[in-house]
């Protein structure tokens, strides 16, 4: 079928250089198949597929098959089509296991929901021949927050006065972001640094994959809670710390001889959690909240109403601080 596919790239876009050209695909069940150069025929247009996305864990590219980088042969425009992927997987929180798993139905819901709010991804969802939900997603174009936060060439102490600042104003605004979709009955479900963006132009802060949900009877909301408690924890200091790196990162190993077993993360036993003992400039109001999330916590936030009531003084206290 490749002369279907050259035949289409001529009419539409003849101008565009396509190394080779693949199949027509209706039917979008199995992914894998579905390769650079091949079409995408969905809802009246033709997406020709220029590579698989891919994210990076641990340093390692990691490859997402089921999500395709396209462009629309008929405007031109570059759009992300997500595939229909079923995975599970058991997340153990303290002495819980929580089974988590991919709804593309949820995220079609969910783009439904945020149509507008340009606080997240935007896109709509069309199903193939098959009825397999296709999401066809805007592309974000910008950098992840944690990787702009890492970047910003400073010490400690100048970043947390002169950066956190505004970044923390930023955070609370997506964090009452998730508080609308708790409003509304869903769960983002897979909050994590890689997973808010800066948007290039606008400087706005918008979440992005929504595929992800959980069965956790305790509370619905809770991963979600856990996951933004993560990211506050990173961004509080400009990076994550282990026992292992705290030198490489500069930390005076004086202060790390403080740490106690119950300093360190429930979600990620190994990441340090009580930031003041390494970052005595921490107030200890913003601390307290960063300890909700480790392993002595007896207390845990139980909306994400009660972590911003928490986090608005904070946030008065580190910008009077940076004056």
């Amino acid at each position: 079928m490749s002369r279907e596919v050259r035949e289409l790239v001529k009419k539409y876009r003849p101008n565009l250089s396509v190394a080779e050209y693949g199949d027509i695909f209706t039917d979008t069940t199995e992914f894998m198949k579905i390769e650079s150069g091949d079409v995408i025929w969905i809802d009246g247009l033709h997406y020709l597929v220029i590579r698989d996305e891919s994210e990076r864990s641990f340093g390692i590219e990691d490859p997402k098959y089921w999500v395709k980088r396209c462009m629309v042969l008929e405007s031109g425009d570059r759009k992300i089509l997500k595939l229909v992927f079923h995975e599970r997987f058991t997340l153990p929180l303290g002495d819980l296991n929580i089974e988590c798993y991919r709804s593309p139905e949820k995220e079609a819901r969910i783009l439904d929901l945020v149509r507008g709010d340009m606080r997240f991804m935007q896109g709509i969802t069309r199903r193939d021949p098959k009825g397999n939900p296709v999401r066809i997603l805007d592309v974000v174009s910008g950098k992840r927050l944690d990787a702009h936060v890492a970047a910003i060439e400073a010490d400690h102490k100048t970043y947390f006065y002169r950066d956190f600042p505004d970044i923390l104003e930023k955070f609370m605004d997506s964090c009452r972001a998730i508080n609308f979709l708790h409003e509304n009955g869903e769960i983002h479900g897979d909050i994590r640094r890689d997973h808010l963006w800066i948007e290039h132009g606008t400087g706005l802060y918008r979440w992005i994959d929504f595929d992800y949900t959980y069965d956790f009877e305790e509370n619905p909301f809770g991963l979600d809670l856990f996951g933004l408690g993560s990211l506050l924890i990173f961004l509080a200091g400009k990076g994550l710390y282990t026992m292992h790196i705290l030198e490489e990162k500069g930390v005076s190993m004086d202060r790390a001889a403080d740490i106690e077993d119950g300093d360190f993360s429930l979600l990620y036993r190994n990441r340090i959690v009580n930031l003041r003992k390494l970052f005595p400039w921490i107030p200890a109001e913003l601390n307290n909240i960063l300890m909700h999330f480790s392993t002595s916590s007896e207390v845990f936030y139980e909306s994400v109403d009660e972590f911003l009531y928490d986090l608005e003084p904070c946030l008065q206290q580190v910008r009077a601080l940076s004056q």
